[in-house]
């Protein structure tokens, strides 16, 4: 049986969640269709998910269509849980992104394209709401090749009685996927057609992207769609070595921790041991989800998502086996706020409760302030604010309210510089020498090591780099985080007899920091992207607004009534902009932002 996990991806409206239903239904794991604004969708099964109208956590149901059995996950839209979404990139064979054929590529369509490309995810587009008022294919498709990719292929015109006959259709495809590849073209002009073969190398090498239309409430085009996904997607192989990537940890009603991974190689089965930071611990339980309801396996193979007990130490993005990797995140949470408890509620009884709920939310940081004896969460946006206060009164029985936000700011440096740690107290030895320069903006941070082992010996430095990684560090500016900055070991001595593991940990954060205080820091601050839709005589407004926020923008297009206008802008400036944008256009504007970076 072919089997493969697949995520369905949109910008928040686009109609993600009613495509999912509409794919339950046509697969037979539903029996009625459930929708969003009627609270009953499959997969929006928390109580907060129905309130809202919008998918907040990242499920998955089993769909099985002849002899395929297709894994889908369905992951919050919103631009506030897009760290939720992301970590179920690492796990995913193919990707489906929905576009809403009314407003075309948005913002957050394109933050999503470009994680898809970070992870390297072969994806299928499905353009939404192709039944409303105003859904112009032409546009739709400009859009797209303009925003996405110019691989973009039309694979199925929609049900309009105008579309060219299917011969012709195909010809056209056909010519446009064998720009793709110089083999494929080198087959075209020989055979002139392409093979289903070829087509299904192209979209797993991301050399092409098929594009379906239609309308996922009325199931207009859906069977199309998922028959060309089945048809032009490859059957995985996997080794026969146990790998398994992890992408979500939950906890069901009775408390028990949940590790969400997907078999990347061999099997697991219940009571394996698994190795984890130093230590092993046992599998109790292998469970199998399907919206909010499980299955127990007593084993699973390669190519399977599930969810197991018994493991305490996980993280999301962390590998087991032979997947050994861990992939940081790269969306970052960028607003932080005080966390106020109530008078008979203690921070330090709080504390442990809410690295629980970091643990299961990727967008939460929870921070203790020493000085203060405060608790400080970093979060995405003000929506996923409201929604932890109600995931913390559910939970905990507790009611937060939170202190005056701020913009969470990191530091970076701007020169090449030397930083030099030594320690040297009684009966103890350890000297490090470290090179910081500065790295790309969004490159994070990065560790290697130039140094002689006659010098200093391997595991020593191997020793250093584990410290260098084991913490965020902080800078000498305002105690932000560091970030962009490359750090290279080139020497360091050890006392044969007196040095032991802590003394190089002290070293090497002395050297850290020593070279941060000679170098020339700089503070960065986060921005956001923003794609602004509202009516053509207000676009001064806008744009002076813009210019006030200290931000950049330029008109994409207009149709002698409405405009749009795409830009960026400081985190800082812009963060309640939305409301004002809906009082000076009377609701007609519609303000779409996300994460640029910092």
């Amino acid at each position: 049986m072919k089997r493969m996990t697949v995520g369905i991806l949109a910008h928040v409206d686009a109609g993600k969640t009613t495509l999912s239903e509409s794919l339950l239904y046509l697969s037979g794991k539903i029996r009625k269709l459930g929708r969003v604004d009627n609270k009953d969708a499959y997969l929006d099964t928390y109580e907060l998910e129905k309130q809202r109208g919008i998918t907040i956590f990242s499920k998955q149901a089993l769909m099985h269509f002849h002899d395929t059995e297709i894994t889908l996950l369905d992951t919050p839209g919103h631009v506030d849980f897009s760290a939720e979404m992301e970590r179920t990139l690492q796990v995913l064979d193919y990707a489906i992104l929905v576009i809403s054929g009314a407003d075309g590529v948005q913002n957050h369509t394109k933050t999503v394209w470009e994680l898809l490309d970070h992870y390297k995810v072969p994806t299928f587009l499905f353009v939404n709401k192709m039944d409303q008022a105003g859904s112009d294919r032409d546009t739709v498709m400009e859009s797209i090749h303009k925003d996405l990719s110019d691989r973009c292929i039309v694979f199925n015109a929609g049900n309009n009685t105008e579309d060219k006959s299917s011969s012709e259709s195909l010809q056209e495809r056909d010519e446009t996927l064998a720009l793709c590849d110089e083999k494929v073209m080198e087959s075209y002009i020989e055979k002139a057609c392409v093979s289903d073969d070829q087509i299904k190398t192209l979209i797993a090498q991301r050399k092409a992207f098929p594009v379906y239309f239609g309308s996922a409430l009325k199931q207009e085009g859906t069977q199309t769609f998922i028959d060309g996904v089945i048809k032009y997607t490859k059957d995985k192989t996997y080794p026969k070595t146990f790998g398994a990537r992890v992408f979500k940890i939950s906890r069901d009603e009775e408390g028990n921790r949940l590790t969400h991974l997907k078999i990347t190689g061999g099997q697991i089965k219940v009571k394996d041991a698994i190795e984890l930071m130093d230590q092993t611990e046992k599998i109790n339980q292998i469970r199998v989800y399907s919206g909010d309801k499980y299955h127990t396996e007593s084993h699973v193979e390669a190519g399977a998502v599930c969810a197991v007990t018994g493991l305490n130490l996980t993280k999301p993005g962390q590998g087991l086996g032979t997947e050994k990797k861990f992939t940081p995140p790269q969306l970052e949470p960028v607003l932080s706020y005080q966390v106020v408890l109530p008078d008979d509620v203690s921070e330090r009884q709080m504390l442990p409760k809410l690295k629980e709920l970091e643990e299961e939310e990727p967008e939460l940081r929870v921070l203790w302030n020493e000085v203060h004896q405060s608790i400080h969460i970093q979060v995405m946006g003000a929506v996923q604010l409201e929604i932890l206060q109600s995931l913390i009164e559910q939970r905990f029985g507790v009611q937060v309210t939170y202190g005056q936000g701020e913009i969470v700011y990191k530091e970076s440096i701007t020169n090449r510089v030397e930083g030099v740690g030594h320690f040297e107290p009684l009966r103890h030895y350890a000297e490090v020498h470290l090179i910081l320069e500065p790295g790309d903006r969004g490159s994070g941070m990065t560790y290697d090591t130039n140094c002689s082992e006659d010098t200093l010996d391997r595991n020593w430095q191997n020793l250093v780099l584990t410290h260098l990684k084991e913490k965020s560090h902080t800078g000498v500016l305002v105690g932000a985080h560091i970030t962009d900055m490359k750090v290279t070991l080139v020497t360091g001595q050890a006392h044969n007899k007196h040095t032991a593991g802590g003394d190089f940990r002290q070293a090497t954060f002395r050297a850290l920091r020593q070279g941060l205080m000679e170098a020339e820091c700089v503070l960065l601050e986060p921005y956001y992207k923003f794609r602004l839709v509202l009516p053509e005589q207000m676009v001064g407004r806008a744009m002076t607004d813009v210019d006030k926020m200290q931000g950049r923008c330029s008109l994409e297009q207009t149709d002698g009534e409405m405009a749009v206008i795409r830009g960026e802008a400081p985190v800082s400036q812009m963060q309640n902009y939305q409301q004002e944008v809906h009082a000076y256009t009377r609701g007609e504007g519609r303000l779409s932002i996300s994460v640029k970076g910092y």
